[in-house]
């Protein structure tokens, strides 16, 4: 790295909460927020459980200045998710902006702050849907694209689509808190998050900016995209939360979450003239893209490269070998081909010594918050890197050849945590940390 890039504050959003407080509670005790859905029923599909952030816990109101108010009618809930977090990292970081007190002069020059945040495929809210289609029925009872265009789309607003578009997220993010530096949308299903650290750690290296806001978000407790995860093959069959198990045997696949977070990614210069407090330093980061099957599964060939190139070009930007990683944060989904892919990429790179590195994996408690995952397990290897402590893992039982085992929360001599993504399109993020 040209120049040192800090992590100074964190926004998780999960269904334990907003912050990294509750989240860091319920990893430490071995909590699951995986439960019946209430959403909507979930009758239809294999899996009836997953990891809901209940309405009564949050509310956007709550995150957005009371000016900008009006703008939430323009936010689906993956939009709500990052701009919740974006305020809670904001406020971890100890940063004043226009959202926080909008006649104090800000702590980063608005053009040198930028914002990078990971998307998914968003699906639009089926009652929304519901109104226009029962409108554009033809004779026969079917929906006629005729009468779609003379009568069912204009029971849209206007302004429907800005609810739904992935840059959303950014948008709101960049307008709220007056983000002027560089900004954009990375869409990559899980890899999301990790490559938009990466696109920000990059952004701050080459001076474009001192601040960034960083991460990723998504929401997919929504039947149209809980059909899609069902037809790909990622759901676990059942209602039973324990039977998601990262790296296990009989890793039988996922249930679906809601969340991601935002961090806040600081040049050191800035971060030392503010006397900010940083969490950990990013030493290394690398993407790559693996081949895999061009189905709806997409699954990965545990023989592919892409992933442990991925860890092998951040571990050298870091200018560390494996020897040098302490914990690993890696995906850990459940869904068994991605488990082995990954498994297999650890085996390649750090070889005899793979079984004695603990992984940290966050989905089991989580739920599979895909484009919001990666900034879910950097947030908790950040905090693991500040309190030196390793986060409870809970499930697996039968894990081979890895230390992915269930096994309660314990004290850790942490310098360099590794945290890498695959996914679904066999995009590939892998970055390194370093404790301060």
């Amino acid at each position: 790295m040209s120049q040192k890039v800090l992590i100074t504050g964190l926004g998780p959003v999960s269904a334990f909460g907003v912050g990294m407080d509750p989240l860091w509670t319920a990893m430490l005790a071995g909590e699951t927020a995986l439960k019946p859905v209430t959403h909507f029923h979930p009758d239809a599909f294999c899996c009836g459980i997953a990891a809901e952030l209940g309405d009564d816990a949050f509310s956007i109101r709550d995150y957005v200045p009371k000016g900008y108010r009006k703008g939430v009618k323009l936010m689906c809930r993956d939009i709500e998710l990052a701009v919740a977090a974006a305020a809670s990292a904001v406020k971890d970081a100890g940063l004043v902006t226009k959202a926080t007190d909008p006649d104090a002069s800000p702590t980063i020059p608005p053009n040198r702050m930028g914002c990078h945040i990971g998307a998914g495929l968003i699906a639009a809210d089926i009652d929304e849907l519901t109104a226009t289609l029962i409108t554009s029925k033809g004779d026969d009872g079917t929906v006629d694209l005729s009468e779609w265009g003379r009568k069912g789309m204009h029971e849209l607003t206007p302004l429907w689509l800005l609810k739904y578009l992935p840059n959303m997220l950014a948008c709101h993010v960049t307008i709220i808190h007056d983000c002027q530096g560089p900004s954009n949308t990375i869409t990559c299903c899980e890899a999301s998050s990790g490559l938009s650290l990466g696109e920000s750690v990059r952004v701050i290296a080459r001076g474009g900016a001192d601040v960034c806001l960083t991460g990723g978000a998504e929401y997919k407790l929504n039947p149209m995209a809980m059909y899609r995860q069902q037809a790909a093959k990622r759901l676990l069959q059942g209602n039973d939360p324990t039977a998601l198990r990262p790296f296990d045997a009989n890793a039988c696949g996922t249930a679906i979450g809601e969340g991601g977070g935002i961090l806040v990614v600081e040049s050191a210069p800035s971060a030392e003239a503010r006397h900010a407090t940083a969490y950990a330093e990013v030493v290394g980061f690398a993407s790559t893209q693996s081949l895999c099957d061009y189905d709806l599964t997409f699954e990965i060939d545990p023989e592919d490269p892409g992933i442990g190139d991925a860890i092998e070009l951040a571990l050298d930007q870091a200018g560390i070998g494996p020897d040098a990683i302490d914990a690993i944060a890696p995906m850990g989904s459940g869904i068994a081909h991605f488990d082995k892919a990954e498994a297999a990429a650890m085996t390649r790179v750090f070889g005899e010594r793979v079984p004695d590195v603990p992984l940290m994996t966050t989905i089991p408690n989580t739920g599979h918050c895909n484009a919001g995952n990666g900034a879910i397990a950097l947030c908790v290897a950040a905090q693991a890197l500040k309190e030196q402590m390793l986060p409870a893992r809970i499930n697996t039982e039968n894990a081979q050849g890895l230390n992915a085992n269930a096994c309660e929360s314990r004290s850790a001599d942490l310098e360099n945590v590794l945290v890498f993504t695959t996914s679904q399109g066999g995009q590939n993020a892998a970055v390194v940390l370093r404790r301060c």
